[in-house]
């Protein structure tokens, strides 16, 4: 069996970007920016930083401590109201996350998925000049990669992006650029992305391996893709093999096909496959 896999969202392989529906062009807002005279020097970023607020110019984000950093504005749980927050925790970091919103949680569990070495909810708030005169702006996240990259998001479903709000976005991303950071605004998520994260999320904590499962899966998908189904079979007890792939999957040791539901059918590979191989 040796499938094209041209098309398909690898999940041993895959970037944040390829499982996110990201905002469309930000040029239009960025026509409404005030972007002259050294701007980024008179923008500026507020942090948290060991209980102080320090202020710093946009140019001069790259040197912030940001891991020195706390959240610039609380999380708050009232009745009533209209959004979702909570703490979701995290493998990757070891320790829990605020979000203010489901959506936010759920880019919190694919950055989990990513690995990153660090999220930071609400780091900062921006402050900038547009046409209309000063306006400020809190990011959802600010993530730091495991290469020590770091990228700035903001999570808002596109059916709820005013023109003010993508006008903000447009200033955070030039923000961003002026340190060398990434940034992204996510609307949503490609088809089965979530459901596949949610799945594999179950597994994804440290787990001890008595019976040897973990081994015979490897050894079962080493020539390439076999189905999910007879990728357990191949294990003395399916039933804990099953949970012991699924741990696999979560932590890119073997990968399949996010673009699509995982189920028994499904095809699995060991990290790294390809058809040259």
């Amino acid at each position: 069996m040796n499938p094209k896999l041209d098309g398909q969202v690898r999940s041993d392989a895959c970037v944040l970007d390829e499982l996110m529906s990201p905002f469309g062009s930000l040029d239009e807002a960025r026509t409404r920016l005030v972007m002259r005279d050294n701007w980024a020097s008179r923008w500026t970023a507020a942090w948290q930083i060991n209980g102080s607020e320090v202020v710093w110019p946009v140019r001069d984000l790259g040197s912030v401590p940001v891991l020195s950093s706390t959240p610039v504005r609380r999380f708050t749980w009232r009745t009533k109201q209209q959004h979702r927050p909570g703490l979701e925790f995290l493998v990757s970091t070891g320790r829990k996350h605020g979000f203010e919103s489901l959506e936010e949680r759920a880019a919190l569990l694919a950055l989990d998925f990513m690995t990153v070495i660090e999220v930071l909810p609400q780091p900062f708030a921006l402050t900038f000049e547009h046409v209309d005169g000063h306006a400020g702006h809190i990011p959802d996240f600010l993530a730091v990669l495991g290469d020590g990259g770091h990228w700035l998001l903001d999570i808002r479903p596109a059916g709820l992006v005013g023109e003010l709000d993508a006008v903000k976005f447009a200033a955070s991303h030039e923000a961003a650029a002026a340190c060398g950071w990434r940034y992204s605004v996510i609307t949503g998520w490609r088809p089965h992305v979530l459901s596949g994260l949610d799945a594999l999320s179950a597994q994804r904590r440290p787990m001890t391996d008595q019976l040897g499962c973990q081994p015979a899966l490897l050894e079962a998908a080493a020539d390439g893709p076999v189905t999910f189904g007879e990728l357990v079979q191949a294990t003395r007890f399916p039933a804990v093999g099953r949970t012991h792939a699924v741990h696999l999957l979560w932590h890119r040791r073997l990968g399949f096909d996010m673009g699509r539901p995982l189920g028994d059918s499904s095809l699995v590979w060991p990290a790294g496959w390809t058809e040259l191989r």
